[in-house]
């Protein structure tokens, strides 16, 4: 296993970064069949579905006491590696890699929000038994870069020994465990943790959209690609956090520069309310629960007047075109709730579910008021 883990770094290919967020799609030096999906920070700056009517789950949070012996890096691996699987998230032309922690014996599973974003068909692959299963969403906070999915029809799966990230101190010997480069074979990184509360602002290569990530832990394990949504554990083998982040090998002049490690995983201890919070279903202007909603247009903040939501682009057959929508229209009220910018927009969506009958009012290139109600239809997790 010490030889698996001392060639995360040689045995896999390039790819060029200073800081990853460690799904797989979007990058394609490697060009394997899942290719690398990322996040690339601006800026790293260390500081102090309703779910669908099935059979209930319990997800297990309870901390076990610690074991009597000192397990070897073998064993913590067999123990953390049953309760995993690789997952694979396919849109139009991107194919996603990821890591997900099975949480319930039913296949309550948590991962990265990246990971499934805009997956139109998303798989998973239990390591404790080897079926595949298809994947329901049942809900995410983008914002949190966290993700909840059921694994359907699974039943009596090993599940992750909860521990709690509150209780790790700088200096603990953690391991990451994951689907590295998006290979399908689980893999260890360890070392030990740096630091707590770290931000990280992000990009993500493939949408160009950007993110925060608040509070993480930061360790000196290499996170690589496919490790994302994968566990970070003590040395109990206790989850103490979900790998998000890490540092890669950068191009500089021709010449592979290999920093030292430094990668960075969400607190379970943030992680769990969220999952909480989703598996009762309560939806709020963070947490989207059950499918997502469509409406179809792109949007940018309105730089004139009347302040609101400028559409950049209106998707061909979609609610927004069928209401009339078209590029340049600014979006003005949603539902009933006043339209200034587009995360009011964003807000307003995130209450609403696929189906929903909503009344807009919008003003037109030439500054006329129109009004008119769509039907919001279903698309991807965003």
């Amino acid at each position: 296993m010490s030889e698996d883990s001392g060639s995360r770094g040689t045995k896999r290919g390039l790819w060029i970064a200073v800081l990853l967020v460690l799904g797989l799609g979007g990058l394609t030096l490697a060009a394997p069949p899942l290719t690398p999906s990322s996040l690339i920070p601006n800026s790293l700056q260390p500081n102090s579905l309703q779910p669908n009517a099935q059979s209930p789950v319990t997800v297990i949070t309870t901390t076990p006491p610690p074991p009597a012996i000192s397990l070897t890096p073998q064993e913590l691996v067999a123990r953390v590696v049953s309760s995993i699987v690789t997952i694979t998230s396919s849109a139009r032309f991107t194919t996603t890699a990821g890591t997900g922690i099975v949480l319930s014996p039913d296949g309550v599973v948590l991962t990265n929000h990246h990971v499934i974003s805009g997956g139109t068909e998303i798989t998973a692959v239990n390591m404790s038994n080897g079926l595949i299963y298809d994947v329901e969403v049942l809900g995410y906070d983008s914002g949190q870069d966290l993700a909840v999915l059921r694994l359907v029809g699974a039943s009596d799966l090993p599940v992750a020994t909860v521990g709690s990230s509150q209780t790790a101190a700088r200096g603990d010997p953690v391991t990451a465990i994951g689907n590295a480069d998006g290979e399908g074979v689980p893999l260890p990184a360890l070392g030990t943790i740096t630091g707590f509360g770290v931000t990280v602002n992000t990009r993500n290569s493939t949408d160009g959209s950007r993110n925060q990530l608040k509070g993480l832990i930061e360790v000196n394990a290499d996170i690589r690609p496919g490790d994302s949504g994968g566990p970070l554990v003590n040395a109990a083998a206790e989850l103490i956090g979900v790998s998000s982040a890490g540092n890669a090998i950068a191009i500089e002049d021709r010449t592979e520069i290999s920093p030292a490690p430094q990668s960075y995983a969400i607190p379970i201890d943030t992680a769990l309310p969220i999952v909480d919070q989703i598996l009762s279903g309560r939806s709020s202007e963070t947490v989207r629960v059950g499918p997502t909603p469509v409406l179809g247009v792109a949007v940018k903040d309105h730089a004139g007047s009347p302040p609101g939501a400028e559409v950049v682009a209106v998707s061909f057959d979609s609610p927004a075109e069928l209401a009339g929508l078209t590029e340049g229209d600014v979006i003005t009220n949603f539902g009933g709730a006043p339209i200034a910018s587009t995360s009011d927009l964003n807000i307003a969506m995130s209450m609403r579910h696929p189906g929903d009958t909503v009344d807009l009012i919008w003003f037109d290139a030439q500054g006329q008021q129109r009004s008119g109600s769509l039907v919001l239809d279903e698309g991807p997790p965003r």
